[in-house]
């Protein structure tokens, strides 16, 4: 495995990478921004939504679609930097979001009081093509970062809270059946992931510094030491080989991160990105 290259330094709490039209494309929490990055390390904002989380997909025709939490809606970020509404989640607190290959969008969310550090058990919902939205699974006791496999057949599930990776078996209208554990991960605390074509899954670990691929059932394939908190990672790239991890120095879960500490890096790899982040 090649050695870790940064290519953005000096973000904050930086999020959701997703490889699209041969660019990176990032969220910056803290500034409320999304930005692309090229191969260069050239950097450009594309979207600003004053959210947290802030957290993006991109639909089958291209669209940037953007889960707004602090709005409860999920908006469309026009090239130009305009926003459009896609739909009403109807109240705020949302996370992560994925959209398969047929349209349908998953959202999930949990409610957390970092007063306290009590979470509220969260769940997901289905956001259909036409705007309308229902739950479709529960008992989730932190939901994080989301994939669907190219078949558009599972979903799987990071739970931070519970440690573990779920899966469930997805239905042709898009509803959600079949949960179960897809790989148990121990003391780790899974947040963002992506999928590789033989299967596996990376995941973003932020309280033990790394990001691991397993096998389902949780066998460890290869695990990358970092030197800042792992909030998400991504496969993509010219030959999707290319694994880019978004980091930052963590504090707590009420002060967030260091200031400037965000960082995007990316390595190589050997098995390319698969199916729907």
């Amino acid at each position: 495995m090649d050695s870790m290259r940064v290519l953005v330094r000096g973000r904050g709490l930086v999020e959701s990478p997703r490889w699209h039209d041969d660019r990176w494309y990032v969220s910056d929490w803290s500034a409320g921004e999304v930005f692309t990055v090229d191969g260069d390390g050239a950097v450009e904002v594309v979207a600003r939504v004053k959210s947290l989380p802030l957290c993006t997909a991109f639909d089958p025709s291209g669209r940037l679609v953007v889960a707004s939490s602090a709005e409860g809606r999920l908006l469309i970020c026009e090239p130009d930097g305009t926003t459009s509404d896609y739909a009403d989640l109807g109240h705020p607190g949302w996370n992560e979001i994925v959209i398969d290959g047929r349209g349908n969008a998953y959202v999930n969310g949990a409610g957390f009081d970092p007063a306290t550090g009590e979470f509220t058990p969260g769940g997901v919902v289905l956001v259909r093509t036409d705007g309308t939205v229902r739950p479709v699974a529960e008992d989730i006791a932190f939901p994080n970062g989301m994939a669907i496999t190219p078949d558009n057949a599972t979903l799987i599930v990071a739970d931070s809270h519970r440690g573990c990776l779920l899966a469930f078996d997805i239905a042709g209208d898009g509803t959600l059946a079949g949960r179960r554990v897809w790989a148990d991960l121990g003391d780790a605390a899974p947040d963002g992931i992506c999928l590789d074509a033989a299967g596996a899954v990376w995941y973003a670990d932020v309280p033990n510094r790394r990001c691991v691929r397993v096998a389902e059932g949780g066998a460890v394939r290869d695990t990358i030491a970092l030197d800042r908190g792992g909030f998400a990672c991504a496969l993509g790239g010219p030959n999707g080989t290319t694994l880019c991890v978004v980091g930052a120095e963590f504090r707590s879960m009420s002060e967030g991160v260091s200031p400037g500490s965000g960082q995007v890096m990316t390595v190589e790899v050997e098995v390319p990105g698969a199916g729907w982040i």
